[in-house]
């Protein structure tokens, strides 16, 4: 047996994951188009997404902080309407020499990028003209925009991952984050987009890896779920939310085929997802170098607050329950380290591909008064997540990448809420008022840099 030794490799991935639309700002100029996220407006709890923290014009900023925090991936998201308008038509090369002189400044100074194409920012064009991801039209277009990404970066990106968190796609989030505009929210349509999405993902992962030497993963959303209860339709209830939400999803990226529990379920109640003969034919060549996923909390399932009927996909609107064993954040999220741990291994043990955490942390409200704040609740989170992570690599043998936070520099968050702040850098703006955007680090902002320099072996406090 190969001896464990409690080291992390020295190509351990440290970093920071955001999106396009919580980041860049600049959202009309130099030839972007619209995306269904320019036209929302602010509200009483957030901002619109004119401004974000304006990384579009202070990305070298940024990357300094990342640079002296001692990260060496940042994960970031192409804007499908910055470099390609319509969605549909000629790409506005502005756009994507923005994205070259990102990339270059990253390398020069030795943080890795990773591409992700889509965070549920849909051109506008895309959603009004087709109802976004209802539409095959739209998975041909994602698949041409996407493949002209990889051309234009892959030279110097090798790691991308085509949709966050795509297993929302499953669940009732789908239809918001699809660019479905109209209609009727119906179960055959769910299914329709859950399908799209994923021949998507397939054409640009089968074109990468024929195409490539790049690599590319299937990206997950993933809650732990637990049963509330030792009632058994609890248990079927836990394990039903894995398979149709996770596993389904986890068969295609790793073995090209859906879960035969949720296809049987499809035929069995005339779920028509617009399945054709030759989707075969694109799924089964799909696999994935890595298994990326985000993780922030776990949910408790009780079945008897589910009305009969419920698609499996639905369960989690209705019947999660409080875990009076964890402590909950001031969000409402159960903060449970060791169901990362869990996930991670549970997954590696079944699939056998290497595990990527591309998404994890805290959101709290905060308030700066010209000291640093001293947010040693975002510490605690992320050591005691790290700590699981390592449990997992070293007690349980699983190959993990890396260990990427998310929006540690702060950002709106995904409703647009500047109040929920993730980020071991403050960024001086509320969801009203812009200020001057200053950035300023938090006392978790050197704990995580003496985490990085020790490469994950000293978790203790900042002496």
């Amino acid at each position: 047996m190969k001896k464990m030794t409690n080291k992390l490799p020295e190509n351990f991935f440290w970093g920071n994951s955001t999106s396009s639309m919580q980041t860049e700002g600049a959202w009309n100029v130099d030839g972007k188009g619209k995306s269904v996220y320019d036209v929302r407006p602010a509200t009483e709890n957030s901002s619109d997404w004119h401004d974000a923290i304006d990384e579009y014009h202070r990305y070298n900023e940024d990357f300094d902080l990342m640079a002296k925090q001692g990260m060496n991936c940042y994960r970031f998201q192409i804007s499908w309407s910055r470099v390609n308008p319509t969605g549909d038509g000629d790409f506005n090369e502005e756009g994507i020499e923005f994205y070259n002189k990102l990339i270059d400044a990253l390398l020069a100074k030795n943080i890795t990028p990773m591409i992700c194409l889509y965070h549920f920012d849909m051109p506008l064009n895309l959603a009004e003209k087709y109802n976004g991801f209802l539409s095959r039209h739209v998975v041909d277009a994602f698949v041409r925009y996407s493949t002209e990404m990889v051309k234009r970066f892959g030279d110097r990106v090798k790691y991308w991952i085509t949709f966050n968190e795509q297993n929302l796609y499953s669940m009732s989030e789908a239809f918001r984050i699809a660019g479905y505009l109209k209609g009727d929210e119906t179960d055959d349509e769910l299914y329709q987009i859950s399908h799209h999405v994923m021949l998507a993902h397939a054409g640009v992962a089968n074109y990468i890896h024929e195409n490539t030497d790049c690599l590319i993963g299937g990206m997950l959303a993933y809650s732990e779920v637990y049963p509330a209860s030792p009632n058994p339709k609890d248990i079927l209830y836990a394990r039903q939310i894995n398979e149709f939400l996770n596993r389904n999803l986890l068969d295609v990226f790793v073995y090209g085929r859906y879960s035969n529990e949720v296809l049987t379920f499809v035929k069995n109640h005339h779920i028509d997802m617009d399945y054709q003969p030759d989707d075969d034919k694109v799924l089964i060549k799909v696999t994935s170098d890595f298994i990326a996923f985000s993780y922030y909390r776990s949910d408790t399932i009780s079945s008897e607050m589910v009305p009969e009927g419920t698609l499996p996909n639905y369960y989690l609107d209705k019947g999660v329950k409080k875990n009076p064993f964890l402590e909950i954040s001031e969000f409402g999220w159960q903060i449970d380290p060791l169901g990362f741990r869990d996930i991670l291994t549970k997954v590696y043990n079944e699939y056998g591909v290497p595990m990527f955490p591309i998404e994890n942390g805290i959101g709290v409200r905060e308030e700066f008064d010209g000291s640093e704040i001293e947010d040693d609740y975002r510490i605690k989170y992320h050591r005691d997540h790290i700590q699981a992570m390592e449990d997992a690599i070293f007690e349980d043998g699983v190959e993990v990448l890396g260990y990427l936070g998310w929006g540690l520099i702060d950002i709106p968050s995904s409703s647009g809420n500047m109040d929920k702040r993730y980020g071991t850098v403050y960024v001086n703006r509320t969801n009203h008022d812009l200020k001057d955007m200053k950035r300023v680090p938090k006392k978790s902002y050197w704990w995580l840099k003496h985490v990085i320099e020790t490469n994950g072996g000293d978790l203790s406090d900042l002496k």
